[in-house]
């Protein structure tokens, strides 16, 4: 008894210790990380020995501990090996569902490191599963992320499985051009194991496009890298193609000796192999816990034996509930089955789902990118149109060509207008449009917008009326350039539809709550109105009455889908309310914080207002630093026209050589340039010089770019093409503005 008690005691102890410990590890989250690492380590090291169910183990361990923990990161990375040994066992559906929880978890906390594996591995499970076509959409997602990274190992990984389903494809030119990709990178950065495998598939594929020689160089390249650096598997691999193609080269002796070597190897590596021993020994220990079960139910039957009556009793019980668990059994395993596939459908839907929005993810990028490119080339030439037809027309034209230069302004001026409008629907469709509220006064905006227009209205002999609530405030705070946008085409539309008419203009509350007011503005004319099919995809782009109407009274049809965008932005609604030969009446509404500040805009100068003779411009020095021979011609001729000298560098490493060699007043830098860039060489010049004035004469879409020109040190952004006076203005400011200093050197 004493024994028994000693027994319970140290039982107890070792138990209260256990617990101790237990908790200690539990409350301190270092430890935890460190104990979850360890166990990831050691599956991933046991993968890579062939103990498969060991890995298992490692992998549940660590997935205890990381669920307790809710340490997201550790999870997706468990998942994401947890698929990986699946698929090495065959489990692809299991793969499938572990990826898809490791890719749902990563997408989350931006993992993209462990993302882009994740992906990798869903393309070998689609492979292994000869899906190809979902395989490859699985490697372009991978490659999405590891180029966003700079992972590069990784990437040529991809490239080399991406290769090899091209070959499975039985594609073979392509499966050669990527594979030729990533063996290029695995020899740039010594990837041995990749280059090595690369080779060896190279061989494979140039033996199908019929170059057994070619091939056989690849694979004996590949064969010895593979050797050198202990890749068995790939040796292996390269045995067997280096003794087909021999054979194929009809050189039966050394195919045999390297089909030898290859049956010899495989011998040696199916005695480290243990996929089918690791199911054994996994159903082996389950078998043994289930003896130990049975034992202890033999045990207590026997010793039950003794009493007849609670035998037949017990016989009785077991086999109606043996019966009833059958049923049980027969019902749930149905379930089960019918809910394991439903699961199986809904995690590769949900894969898919998430491959599709990667790829749109990527096309909206490449769209921009795309946009971005091609409105920059577009803004250079038209550089030169504006500029020439503008200097021609100042240089006293015969009469017979005033005409003709008028008509290529418009031109000009109207493929501007285009693709600033191309640009502002793909703005609102990305969802890079800022609000940026200031205060003003709504009215004196209207005002101004109005008076902007009448001439374009008296062209058409139309008589603008401006309405604005009496009770209402005059002073908001809003994003009043959207505000203004938005009225500008909508009028602009009425002055374009009407013809010896009237336009109304109204502004007036519907609700106020506070400082917020609800307004209503409304923009009525009594022109060709629109038809009611036509009204429904009135807000859409490109979208305009019909084709007659299109050529008689022009426009892009990008007007109205800009004035929605703009208006969902600022939280409105907009309305059409039209009839055929009566008249168009848009109305919108938006809320706007009334504010008692005035009007922020009155205390800056955008231009200089001064007079021009009270500069002395005889002194002033600009340089000019552009490539473009015509824009160089052209942007002389406009400083010479203001009476102000210039030098031209066509480069920027030439232009902070002169620009420490010279005192400037100003610099006109372009972006775009052979050698560094505008950008670089004002970061130069701004290492030894912090106060001289720097233009940005470019061609890039400059909203996008703000921050950079900021970063970079511009005082200021000229965007090509533009309006002659502006240009003017903006350097007669900064000369008003430096007067009195002088220059820095």
């Amino acid at each position: 008894m004493p024994h028994l008690k000693n027994y319970i005691l140290i039982v107890f102890v070792l138990f209260s210790i256990t617990s101790f410990a237990q908790k200690a590890i539990e409350d301190d989250p270092e430890l935890v990380q460190n104990s979850i690492n360890y166990h990831i380590e050691e599956s991933r090291k046991e993968l890579e020995n062939y103990n498969y169910y060991k890995a298992k183990k490692s992998l549940n361990e660590a997935l205890s501990l990381a669920e307790n923990a809710d340490n997201k990161k550790s999870l997706g990375i468990i998942y994401a090996i947890k698929g990986r040994l699946e698929l090495i066992l065959e489990e692809e559906d299991k793969s499938i569902k572990s990826l898809n929880k490791a890719i749902a978890i990563q997408r989350i906390i931006n993992d993209n490191f462990n993302l882009g594996n994740s992906y990798k591995t869903f393309g070998d499970v689609y492979l292994s599963k000869k899906d190809y076509y979902s395989a490859l959409d699985s490697y372009t997602a991978a490659k999405s992320k590891f180029q966003e990274e700079e992972l590069n190992e990784d990437l040529a990984e991809t490239l080399l499985r991406e290769g090899q389903t091209y070959a499975a494809l039985k594609n073979y030119k392509k499966a050669r051009d990527i594979i030729e990709q990533s063996l290029a990178m695995a020899k740039k950065y010594d990837y041995y194991k990749i280059q090595s495998e690369a080779l060896i598939n190279h061989a494979k594929i140039y033996s199908k496009l019929s170059n057994n020689e070619k091939a056989l160089e690849f694979a004996l390249e590949g064969i010895q890298i593979a050797k050198a650096n202990n890749f068995t598997n790939i040796t292996n691999e390269g045995y067997l193609i280096i003794s087909q193609l021999y054979s194929n080269l009809e050189n039966h002796k050394l195919s045999r000796d390297y089909l030898q070597e290859h049956l010899q190897l495989s011998d040696s590596i199916r005695g480290l192999t243990r996929i089918n021993s690791s199911r054994d020994e996994e159903t082996q220990f389950k078998l043994d816990q289930e003896i130990e079960k049975n034992k202890e139910v033999v045990q207590q039957l026997e010793k039950a034996e003794d009493d007849k009556s609670l035998n037949t009793l017990i016989s009785i019980l077991s086999v109606a509930l043996i019966t009833i668990l059958s049923l049980l059994t027969l019902s749930l395993y149905k379930n089960n089955n019918i809910r394991l596939k439903t699961n199986n459908m809904l995690h590769k839907k949900n894969g898919e789902l998430i491959i599709a929005k990667e790829k749109a993810e990527l096309a909206s990028k490449t769209k921009a990118n795309f946009l971005s490119t091609v409105t920059h080339e577009l803004r250079t030439p038209l550089y030169a149109v504006t500029g020439l037809s503008n200097m021609l027309l100042d240089e006293n034209p015969r009469p017979e060509q005033v005409q003709h230069l008028k008509s290529l302004k418009f031109s000009g001026d109207y493929l501007l207008t285009f693709i600033n409008d191309i640009l502002q629907i793909n703005k609102i469709e990305a969802n890079k449009v800022d609000i940026e509220p200031e205060s003003f006064s709504l009215k004196k905006k209207i005002k101004n917008i109005i008076l902007a227009l009448n001439n374009s209205a008296l062209d058409n002999k139309i008589k603008i009326h401006f309405e604005y609530d009496k009770d209402l405030p005059e002073n908001f705070i809003a994003d009043q350039l959207k505000i203004s946008q938005i009225l500008i085409n909508l009028i602009g539309n009425s002055i374009k539809f009407t013809k010896d008419g009237d336009i109304w203009i109204r502004v007036y509350k519907i609700e106020e709550e506070g400082k917020i007011f609800t307004l209503r503005f409304e923009v009525e004319d009594n022109g060709i109105g629109i038809s009611q099919e036509k009204q429904d995809h009135m807000f859409e782009s490109f979208s305009q009455g019909s084709i007659q109407i299109n050529r008689k009274y022009g426009g892009t049809g990008l007007g109205l889908s800009i004035v929605k965008g703009l208006i969902d932005i600022l939280k409105g609604k907009i309305y059409v309310k039209s009839e055929l030969e009566k008249g168009t009446t848009f109305y919108f509404e938006i809320p706007l914080e009334q504010t008692n500040i005035k009007e922020a805009e009155e205390n800056k100068v955008t231009y200089f207002d001064g007079n021009e003779s009270e500069l002395d411009l005889s002194k002033v020095k600009i340089l000019v630093v552009e490539d473009n021979k015509i824009n160089q011609m052209i942007t002389k001729k406009i400083l010479t026209k203001m009476e102000l000298k210039c030098d031209i560098v066509d480069n920027g490493e030439e232009a902070v050589e002169m620009i420490k060699a010279n005192d400037y007043n100003i610099i006109l830098m372009d972006i775009h340039m052979p050698g560094i860039s505008g950008m670089e060489a004002t970061k130069r010049v701004r290492a030894f010089d912090k106060e001289l004035t720097i233009f940005a004469l470019t061609a890039v879409t400059i909203e996008d770019k703000m921050h950079e020109f900021d970063e970079a040190g511009f005082t200021d952004i000229i965007p090509k093409p533009f309006k002659q006076e502006e240009f003017e203005k903006k350097l007669y400011n900064a000369l008003a503005g430096k007067k009195d200093t002088p220059t820095s050197a």
